[in-house]
């Protein structure tokens, strides 16, 4: 029934922001746009944050028959989703199996901000393909009150942190009746026990429960634990990762809920080993070696980190003040025998990758070549055994279609299998202007997105912007670490500012992304791009925009013609940003890195080089420059701008197709989650099964 009240209308409104399934369900937030656009956008596109402040009256005069009737088609839209029959259930497997899902950070929608970047959102991706698909699955993660920071630039061009606060009552969260404790080392170093609420967040038919120490029987560094993400000292990192873990672990049994296989989304979660295996020792009676073995037998772990140093260490008197109580529980002899877990190499210090391969017996890469450098790099766990042999395999990951696709193009693609995947196949059989014409729509939404962001910042002023639809125009965005080398077209400023004073073949570009606070390199390379498009051989066709976040990262996968990605290789490890845009149509141009170097052919887009490596970073960010420009010059340009008569790029919309329909399915998280579960959770499940069959507990 249409509600035809504001107290109806509030409450069909509260039922579709309270499923993390309304953000990619079509029509779902242009409900809350239309209910007040400008105050909808400056709450961070929060649903329930909007609904809070709205009033009755304000509501009466929004509940139009037309609201009404799009509010019940998109609540219907949800339900029917969620009660239809699944992928899973026609498999008939175990009803036992049951995956639980740690991650520091998810990003599922802006409207609920913990995460900071792709890591968080490959999680948030998994759990939304994990409900499409049926899968059972929970996922554990901590519910930060001050998130990741935002982002905005000072008179010098640098970046600046704010860390807005996280209201609970604001959120699309809900409290469970559920506190938890974990024992922690006060600021003296003595033992405290730090008390841990829950709350559940609805991600379709996933629940995803996320542990606050902000609470009032904790002290003040206690209540801090679950501030920022990413933030503090060593000493409040640990604490962040036990409270995950442990706590995490402690907060699932007592939700009654009895997982089966636990995968570990990167190591910050790894100490949920050590509550495991304190409960088979400590309450099962079962001897420390074979409660080892059944640790490992069910333990999922992805590592999404190509370098030793870009992985998580302690140092061991930090981790022993923190754990010792809990490792004396779980049966080991010494202190030593357990710290040896997660040494590698001449390393004396505690790292949680070391710990987390050597309690999985299932761990991956995130692509094909990625799992090629974890075997290298990780392989001296495994004494005796050849690089090739080092058990670390890979899943190349994905990305939720119905989050990140143009809901026009998603519109007349079609709904393709029974997750209501897009049908993108259907690339091929579309118009030519049908494409054309949903690709330019979506490009103009991001220009006139641009324009807003970039008129609102404080840097704004004197800078004439001179983007345009017709231009082509080139993303940028991600994370301002070094090795991504965003300052890489700045190598031949001359030749670059040919291409961007061209008015035949007109280039544009819009960069995005935040630096580590900690990271003064990441913020000057921020800064570099910044001075650029104020520089005039910009010619107003170079901006930046400060606070990426997801809202604005859906508008550019979907509106640039170009998605550049130029890191060392191999440094990448995936790259699902590359991703989004392929579905979209967008042409990736990229170095062959991460999933690119499996996905490349000259038919779905550019290459940048080949896969070769200098001897020093200068030489290979020198050899990789040229060869960018050269790409841009030679096959880029030359292909976007021949034109028929009808004024559209032939070839191009045929590199377009290609794209949507080779790579739009291929690097699906439907896909990653159905390999997940084929290759690692069922084994996993199966193993775990027979050591408690034979063991009879």
């Amino acid at each position: 029934m249409t509600p035809d009240t504001p107290a109806d209308l509030r409450h069909a409104l509260a039922e579709i922001a309270e499923d993390l399934a309304f953000s990619w369900t079509a029509g779902a937030r242009t409900i809350f746009s239309g209910l007040d656009a400008e105050r909808f956008e400056a709450l961070d596109h929060n649903p329930t944050a909007l609904l809070a402040e709205l009033t009755d009256e304000q509501l009466a005069r929004a509940c139009t028959p037309g609201l009404g009737e799009l509010v019940v088609r998109v609540g219907t839209a949800i339900r029917e989703e969620e009660s239809r029959r699944t992928w899973w259930e026609r498999r008939g497997e175990d009803d036992r199996f049951l995956v639980a899902y740690f991650s520091c950070e998810f990003g599922l929608d802006e409207s609920l901000p913990i995460y900071s970047g792709g890591l968080g959102v490959l999680a948030g991706d998994h759990l939304k393909s994990a409900s499409g698909l049926g899968v059972p699955l929970v996922a554990v993660g901590l519910l930060y009150r001050k998130g990741y920071f935002r982002q905005a630039l000072d008179e010098e061009d640098r970046q600046v942190e704010r860390y807005p606060e996280n209201d609970p009552t604001r959120l699309p969260v809900r409290a469970e009746p559920v506190t938890v404790g974990v024992e922690l080392a006060d600021d003296a170093g003595k033992p405290a026990l730090v008390r841990a609420r829950v709350w559940r967040v609805k991600v379709g038919r996933v629940p995803l429960y996320l542990l606050d120490t902000d609470v009032a029987e904790n002290p003040d560094w206690a209540r801090s634990i679950t501030d920022t993400l990413y933030g503090g000292d060593r000493e409040h990192r640990i604490r962040q990762e036990l409270v995950l873990g442990v706590g995490g672990m402690r907060a699932l049994h007592e939700l009654g809920r009895e997982p089966t296989v636990f995968h570990l989304n990167e190591g910050h979660s790894a100490f949920l080993q050590l509550e495991r295996l304190r409960m088979l020792v400590e309450e099962k009676g079962v001897d420390r070696e074979t409660a080892l073995q059944r640790l490992r037998s069910s333990t999922v772990f992805t590592t999404h980190t190509p370098v030793p140093a870009g992985n998580e260490v302690f140092d061991e008197e930090l981790v022993r003040r923190n754990v010792e109580r809990l490792v004396m529980r779980c049966g080991f002899a010494s202190w030593d025998e357990f710290a040896a877990l997660g040494r590698f190499g001449d390393s004396a210090r505690f790292g949680l990758t070391p710990f987390a391969l050597r309690t999985a017996a299932y761990a991956n890469g995130v692509s094909a070549l990625h799992g090629e450098v974890s075997r290298e790099m990780w392989n001296g766990l495994w004494p005796g055994r050849s690089a090739s042999e080092t058990p670390i395999g890979s899943i190349t990951n994905g990305v939720h279609a119905r989050t990140w696709l143009d809901e026009t193009l998603g519109s007349a693609l079609g709904r393709g299998d029974d997750t209501a995947a897009p049908d993108f196949a259907r690339a091929y059989e579309l118009e030519d202007e049908t494409l054309w014409q949903t690709h330019c729509a979506a490009k103009e939404r991001l220009l006139g997105v641009i324009r807003h962001r970039f008129g609102a910042q404080s840097g704004s002023h004197g800078v004439r912007l001179s983007f345009e639809r017709d231009a082509l125009t080139i993303g940028f965005a991600r994370r301002f670490a070094t090795y991504k080398r965003a300052g890489l077209l700045f190598a031949d400023p001359q030749r670059l500012e040919r291409l961007l004073q061209s008015a035949e073949r007109p280039l544009q570009i819009v960069f995005a992304g935040k630096a580590h606070p900690a990271d003064e390199a990441g913020k000057e390379l921020i800064a570099e791009v910044v001075r650029f498009t104020r520089d005039p051989r910009s010619c107003g066709r170079v901006v930046f925009l400060e606070d990426y976040e997801m809202t604005l990262a859906r508008h550019l996968v979907q509106g640039v013609d170009v998605w550049l990605n130029n890191p060392r290789r191999p440094l990448e490890a995936s790259g699902t940003s590359g991703m989004k845009a392929a579905l979209n149509g967008g042409l990736n141009c990229s170095i062959l890195d991460g999933w690119w170097a499996e996905a490349w052919s000259p038919e779905v887009g550019f290459a940048i080089a080949g896969d070769g490596v200098a001897a020093t970073e200068s030489e290979q960010d020198a050899i990789d420059a040229a060869a960018l420009l050269d790409v841009l010059e030679q096959q880029v340009l030359p292909t976007f701008y021949e034109r028929d008569a009808r004024g559209i790029p032939l070839r191009w919309l045929g590199l377009m197709r290609h794209s949507i329909a080779r790579l739009g399915a291929r690097f699906d998280t439907d896909r990653m989650v159905t390999e997940y579960v084929e290759a690692l959770y069922l084994p996993a499940h199966r193993d775990a099964a027979q050591g408690f069959a034979l063991r009879g507990d």
